[in-house]
């Protein structure tokens, strides 16, 4: 059954801001006063703060996916956005997805902060609802400020409701104190959100999800520097990591689906292996829009989709269809190869199917009903392994026997043993496809400068992608932020 708490009111949000306001000031005070006056109305406004993820999963994948070995960006004529995220090019400040990061972020920032001010007054009587909204706001924060680190670096701390004015006086702060915030309430939303939900709750973040999240910043936190202020601190908290996924894999209600196809089928949501994911509904105006986003036009013509906005100019790389095993299930699952278009004429390019069913089309591009996976139980059993691998544990059996698992789910043929970083990411990378993992697996292992440009120099099919440096590992701070006040921000190293 699907939910309906992603449904939201989105226009409450909006009443006191002009758009200019909020083009200079994503972080400030969006006026709710008076409007939290009942346990009611606070679930409304906690589901706003959920719907601010509808499109988390477009910019993922044009920041994360497209950013990575998994794929090229070939544009024909004029240039698309994509194009200089997958060229790693240095003057890309003024790109809409960057400033789509930084601003659907901070609304939910401010949204869960107007929320958590106005709990403490105990509009809601009930203890246990109280505690479980607080709970899922600072869940929901953490959320939003972990895609900021790991974008951007450095971003502004709020964690209170500003006005616009004093948003002009907040610089960047360090990101060893964003993360200090982000464990904090992730702490905060283990202790008080719910182990499950059901019913027309089904799909918010649990205590579960929780922990995974806080297993995933730990890691990403233990990674290395590159001699920059990004999201890898060498902090060395590998065993806070592995605590954490122990405690997900031993004691949670999660567990390997027997089938890699049905991860993604339309009718089996919510499944065993969804610790966390982004709830979509057709046809009531929360659908997504990321399965239209990896194909291409004529494709989604050819096969009756209704609609088209499609992009054939994002194709997977030669080098992920290559690293597939002919016996590998996962290739047919993960990547189209070719297709016959409505001229009966056979396109020969590649993309990734994973997310698309046309038997269940909705009404236009925006209107899928698939759910996105944003943590499944395969991802913490792979990034415990590799937890264990970086910090040098043993328990080289904890990460053999995940690999070799899905290595046999996908229909391979023989055991590895004594896997090393390199064999996980190569393993993961084809588990992981086209869910937007493999920019963040290789620059939290130290691998993403090394891979990549060996990629540039043996896959570069467009001739234009730029040699990868350290810098490249964020992405610089939106042009439209650094005007806003001069001097409040520095721009990022590396970018014009």
């Amino acid at each position: 059954m699907k939910n309906i708490f992603i449904t939201a009111i989105l226009s409450i949000w909006f009443v006191s801001c002009s758009t200019d306001e909020l083009d200079q000031s994503p972080i400030s005070d969006l006026g709710a006063n008076g409007f939290y006056s009942n346990t009611e109305e606070f679930e409304i406004a906690i589901n706003g703060a959920y719907s601010t993820l509808r499109f988390f999963p477009d910019t993922q994948f044009h920041l994360q996916e497209v950013r990575s070995d998994n794929m090229y960006a070939i544009t024909e004529t004029g240039v698309r956005p994509f194009e200089p995220v997958n060229n790693l090019d240095n003057s890309i400040a003024t790109n809409t997805y960057l400033s789509d990061v930084w601003d659907t972020n901070f609304e939910g920032i401010l949204r869960v902060n107007t929320i958590l001010e106005s709990l403490n007054d105990n509009v809601v009587s009930d203890q246990a609802t109280r505690e479980r909204m607080e709970g899922e706001a600072k869940f929901l924060r953490a959320f939003f400020y972990f895609d900021l680190v790991k974008t951007f670096g450095k971003v502004p701390l709020i964690d209170q409701v500003y006005t616009p004015a004093q948003t002009l006086e907040i610089g960047r702060s360090d990101v060893s104190e964003i993360y200090n915030l982000i464990v904090s309430d992730l702490n905060a939303a283990i202790s008080l959100l719910p182990p499950s939900f059901s019913g027309n709750q089904l799909g918010k973040a649990t205590s579960w999800a929780a922990k995974a999240m806080l297993g995933k910043v730990y890691l990403t936190k233990s990674g290395p520097t590159y001699g920059i202020e990004g999201p890898g601190l060498n902090s060395g908290e590998y065993n806070l990591a592995i605590d954490l996924f122990d405690d997900v894999i031993n004691n949670g209600p999660f567990d390997y689906e027997d089938d890699y196809a049905t991860i993604f089928d339309y009718d089996n949501e919510n499944n065993s292996e969804i610790i966390f994911d982004i709830q979509y509904n057709s046809g009531a105006e929360v659908g997504a829009d990321y399965p239209s986003i990896t194909v291409p036009d004529a494709y989604l013509r050819a096969n009756g989709a209704g609609f088209t906005n499609g992009e054939d100019n994002k194709r997977v790389s030669e080098d992920l269809i290559n690293s597939y095993d002919l016996l590998d299930v996962r290739d047919d699952v993960t990547i189209i190869d070719g297709y016959t278009d409505e001229n009966n004429i056979f396109n020969d390019v590649t993309f990734y199917g994973k997310y698309i069913d046309l038997n269940f089309k909705g009404r236009d591009r925006f209107d899928w009903g698939l759910n996105y996976p944003v943590i499944r139980y395969t991802d913490v059993q792979l990034m415990r392994a590799e937890a264990i691998l970086m910090s040098n544990t043993g328990r080289q059996t904890d990460v053999d026997t995940p690999v070799n698992f899905i290595r046999t789910r996908a229909g391979l043929v023989g055991n590895l043993a004594n896997v090393d970083i390199d064999g996980l990411l190569a393993e993961k990378r084809l588990e992981f496809a086209g869910e937007n993992t493999r920019w963040a697996d290789l620059v939290r292992t130290g691998k993403v400068v090394q891979v990549m440009n060996a990629w540039i120099t043996n896959d570069d099919v467009s001739g234009k992608i730029a040699t990868m440096k350290e810098d490249f590992v964020i992405y610089p701070v939106p042009s439209n932020q650094i005007t806003v006040k001069e001097g409040l921000y520095q721009q990022n190293e590396g970018y014009n």
